[in-house]
């Protein structure tokens, strides 16, 4: 917890960095169909750093992760043979997303409305999406609701109670990652027993 704790103070600091907003962008852009780790924990210190600038990092974070998720898309719809199942192998998801289809036929707007907002992987649903051939404008739109509402709440109640959730932060600093690592996990067990 003492490295992880050194990693947040780390990102507090760099988030005054003039290129910090460029980095938030690249984040949310490869976890949408990449990595691992979620936008928020970039998200989150650079907002508590520059509470004006919130709006401006939401819109940052969703703009990204929704041109992201259509290369997802893109990768489930035309490369899924080659490049889809070396992201989907890498995770050890082949087996769930083969059975993720019949959900998938029949609540695809919701699965990416879902996941868009929680923690669940989005990389997994954005590929998904292109691989049972969700219409494109339609995970568009839904794309950017579900990820506006995720990282415009995270902004709205960060630019309000911004001193409150970083007193919080620090207070509870260790119970906090590990509820974040608990959900991040829990995500990836609720795909591989779906």
């Amino acid at each position: 917890m003492n490295l992880l704790r050194k990693l947040y103070n780390w990102t507090l600091e760099k988030s005054n960095h003039p290129k910090a907003p460029w980095f938030l962008a690249i984040i949310s852009f490869f976890e949408s169909f990449l990595f691992p780790i979620p936008p928020d924990i970039i998200l989150i210190p650079m907002i508590i750093t520059k509470r004006a600038k919130a709006w401006i990092y939401a819109m940052i974070c969703t703009f990204s992760s929704v041109i992201g998720g259509i290369i997802g898309y893109f990768i489930g719809f035309f490369f899924y043979n080659s490049i889809g199942t070396l992201i989907v192998h890498y995770y050890d998801l082949n087996n769930q997303f083969s059975n993720f289809e019949s959900y998938y036929n029949n609540w695809g707007i919701w699965i990416v409305l879902g996941a868009g907002f929680t923690p669940f992987p989005f990389k997994f649903i954005t590929i998904a999406s292109g691989l049972f051939a969700l219409n494109l404008p339609l995970f568009i739109v839904v794309s950017f609701l579900a990820r506006g509402l995720r990282f415009f709440l995270i902004a709205g109640l960060l630019k309000l109670f911004g001193n409150f959730i970083r007193n919080a932060i620090d207070r509870y600093f260790n119970i906090l990652t590990l509820l974040f690592f608990v959900l991040l996990i829990g995500s990836f067990l609720l795909i591989k027993f779906l």
